[in-house]
């Protein structure tokens, strides 16, 4: 593995060993922070992908599977509870693709 992941993975530990997970977000500037990082995994990610054999179509392959998995989020996220009848927020992808595929509440739930 490059050096640069484990750089990395021991700069996330060290962060995540001092915050508290236990409960929401509800400071914007936090909220932001989090976005940034999000977007900084990315192209970390994406960069040691394609540092490791660098071709014009793994690049478009990496873009077109980025873009899909955005808009399969996009989908399950806000087009399922806006347009097609579910009037209350999942409680994660998997309850989303539950709902996707049997269109049906989970059990116990309202």
């Amino acid at each position: 593995m490059h050096p640069a992941f484990f750089v990395f993975t021991r700069a996330v530990h060290s962060i995540l060993a001092e915050m508290d997970l236990r409960g929401d977000i509800t400071s914007p500037a936090l909220l932001r922070a989090k976005g940034f990082l999000f977007l900084l995994l990315g192209l970390g990610a994406s960069a040691l992908l394609l540092m490791e054999d660098f071709s014009w179509q793994r690049l478009a392959l990496l873009g077109i599977a980025v873009w899909a998995f955005c808009r399969f989020y996009f989908f399950l996220f806000h087009v399922l509870q806006h347009y097609a009848g579910r009037h209350r927020p999942y409680a994660g992808i998997l309850d989303a693709l539950k709902w996707a595929i049997s269109g049906k509440e989970r059990s116990g739930k309202s």
